[in-house]
């Protein structure tokens, strides 16, 4: 099953993989296509300054068809800028516009943007107008509160208010952002998670479009959000073992067998040869660490990318790492 634009504002429920920074480039989210036909992608969130300012947002922007459905996330806090951001997102063909609520960076709080906005409602809804300015599909990915606050109705007051500019669509991370004391990674393992009151989102506010994130790890627990909510997004475990989006898909009998993996290479070896020089092996074989989880050779695999380097293309690479997997089958029988 394709997911394609019309069914991202249907009832089909939504699987989707988290926008995450330094991690869902454009050669990452190609792969994770290959591995999920049916998922959702989302780039790494990218700054209204950098897209509107720096000398190069094409570099940003641009991205392959095959990527699609794809959604564009953007930080900032100008709703202005985000009017004319919308129309880059509209002009590059993007399937909709996200708007990051919950990065807890410090670098983000510098930028009073990003998870700081959940304390402003009244300016997130400024700001979804302003990305609804193209017409695009919108949506918000948020938390559930700041720091150690534990009030429903903070959040179920966040959810009203903005959407009341018209955003239909929110992503929920079921956990808080403490914007002292912890660290981004610390951010997404130690407030605890609520999935209970992302449920509590979707029986308060039915006609939205309720999508819930954070902690999914194993196909029960993702299928059982389903009966809850309208769409799971999963993020690092999606990363680290991309199988597990397919294993996903199978349970939603969304496709019969998981993907053979030597097939994936194959497809990563053509789309590496159309950008030849232009794309060095690291940029590619960092993202591939998981394309082995858990199976058998899986340490050796690891090792074997790790001998990656500048002096090569992805292709060239690749014929290497088919030869060294046609060589691990070998020894293993």
């Amino acid at each position: 099953m394709n997911i394609n634009k019309n069914t991202l504002e249907s009832s089909v429920k939504i699987l989707s993989v988290a926008p995450m920074l330094d991690w869902t480039d454009r050669h990452c989210r190609y792969f994770l296509r290959l591995i999920c036909p049916s998922c959702v992608l989302y780039t790494e969130m990218l700054t209204t300054n950098a897209l509107l300012l720096g000398r190069d947002p094409q570099r940003f922007l641009e991205y392959s068809a095959a990527e699609n459905p794809l959604i564009l996330q953007v930080g900032g806090d100008d709703p202005a800028a985000m009017r004319r951001v919308s129309r880059l997102a509209k002009e590059y063909q993007y399937d909709g516009i996200n708007l990051n609520v919950g990065c807890p960076s410090p670098r983000v709080q510098k930028g009073s943007f990003g998870a700081c906005l959940m304390a402003t409602p009244e300016l997130v809804a400024e700001l979804m107008a302003g990305l609804s300015d193209s017409a695009l599909p919108v949506s918000v990915k948020h938390r559930l509160g700041l720091d150690r606050e534990e009030d429903f109705a903070s959040l179920h007051q966040f959810v009203e208010i903005v959407a009341q500019s018209g955003c239909q669509h929110f992503i929920v991370h079921a956990r808080n952002a403490w914007l002292k004391g912890l660290n981004p990674a610390e951010n997404r393992e130690i407030p605890p998670l609520r999935w209970d009151w992302v449920h509590r989102l979707k029986s308060d506010f039915p006609h939205l479009r309720i999508e819930v994130n954070g902690g999914f790890k194993t196909t029960e627990t993702v299928l059982d959000q389903f009966t809850h909510v309208d769409g799971v997004m999963i993020g690092r475990a999606a990363y680290h073992n991309p199988m597990f989006l397919a294993e996903v898909e199978m349970a939603l009998d969304r496709r019969g067998q998981l993907p053979d993996r030597s097939i994936v290479l194959e497809q990563l070896l053509a789309y590496a040869e159309n950008w030849g020089e232009a794309l060095p092996a690291p940029r590619l074989s960092r993202h591939l660490h998981g394309l082995y989880f858990g199976v058998t050779g899986a340490g050796e695999w690891r090792r074997f990318l790790g001998t990656a380097t500048v002096n090569e293309n992805a292709a060239e690479f690749l014929r290497r790492a088919m030869q060294h997997i046609e060589k691990m089958d070998q020894a293993s029988t």
